[in-house]
């Protein structure tokens, strides 16, 4: 480690020689300037999670799991975030086996099987641009389709809102994200990988799953991780395909297709929720409910970032 330090250290020493510079000033300001903004960032971040915590800690301490296993309620000091908590876990799992695989299968063949042509370019450039759309305007995408149009599978007869809608919808709002992440991880892979696998008489089926995949997993997971904390963090698709943003009434005695049919909550609709009532308790229970999210999401990342981890170890 200390010869590439010192190498790197010569090398910049002789390229001041050849500019005839002592110093390169403009560069070292250009850095001061980055670090700068990084930690002004950093700041922010900071500050931001000493406010929420120091405003949620009454609630955390006093209250405890109760806060996490009780339902909605009318009351500030009985209400709860079990509910939007299962319901969120409920809409990612429809992400993990809906968008994952779409997305990823659709990565794929864009980038190792499709030819260059003028129509796969302009598929491309279109998957760019939906990457970009707002969320609400996907929100208006699942209202037209998943709750109106698909109403007969998606919900009861009275209404199309759903987890089955809203999973649907937070699955296309990911899914052009996770494909450009992943071919970028794809176009990430040496050529030397592929060519080595040709050459010993490898299918082009068995040079991806072999070869390619394995080597482009950590950017993968790193795709997956970006994906699912934004559909875990998504509030306003949610709220134009039904998620019940008051009080939400969990009838027992249903199967699982009617539950999936049924009315639902997640947990960024509730801070929604709650931010519009007035009074300190409410406030309160709005930092701490952020708080339960924030934790939330790191445990559902946290399986992500493992994988990641290893494969990165493995290659």
């Amino acid at each position: 480690m200390a010869s590439v330090v010192a190498t790197d250290q010569v090398r910049a020493g002789v390229e001041l020689a050849l500019r005839g510079r002592k110093a390169d000033v403009r560069g070292l300001l250009f850095r001061m300037l980055l670090v700068l903004t990084l930690l002004l960032s950093l700041l922010v971040l900071v500050v931001l999670l000493a406010t929420t915590l120091v405003q949620a800690w009454p609630v955390l301490t006093e209250r405890g799991l109760d806060f996490v296993t009780s339902n909605t309620s009318s009351l500030a000091s009985r209400a709860g975030v079990r509910q939007g908590v299962l319901g969120s876990f409920i809409l990612i799992a429809f992400v993990v086996a809906v968008a994952l695989p779409l997305g990823i299968g659709a990565a794929v063949y864009l980038q190792e099987y499709a030819r260059d042509t003028r129509l796969n370019r302009l598929l491309i450039a279109n998957i760019r641009n939906l990457a970009g759309v707002p969320s609400v305007v996907y929100g208006i995408l699942g209202l037209v389709v998943f709750v109106q149009a698909l109403r007969p599978i998606t919900g009861n007869a009275a209404s199309g809102r759903s987890y089955i809608a809203g999973g649907l919808t937070l699955s296309v709002l990911v899914m052009p994200i996770l494909i450009l992440i992943v071919m970028e991880a794809l176009r990430a892979v040496p050529k030397s990988v592929r060519e080595a696998a040709y050459g010993v008489g490898a299918t082009r089926w068995e040079v991806v799953r072999s070869h390619v995949l394995p080597y482009a997993a950590p950017g993968m997971f790193t795709g997956v991780i970006l994906s699912l904390a934004r559909a875990f963090g998504e509030t306003a698709p949610l709220l134009l395909v039904g998620a019940v943003t008051g009080y939400l009434s969990t009838p027992g005695g249903r199967n699982l297709f009617e539950i999936l049919q049924g009315q639902y909550t997640a947990l960024p609709t509730q801070v929604f929720s709650w931010t519009r009532l007035p009074g300190e308790e409410w406030s309160a229970n709005v930092a701490a409910a952020i708080v339960v999210l924030l934790v939330a999401i790191l445990a559902v990342n946290l399986v992500a970032i493992l994988l990641r981890n290893r494969y990165e170890r493995k290659w």
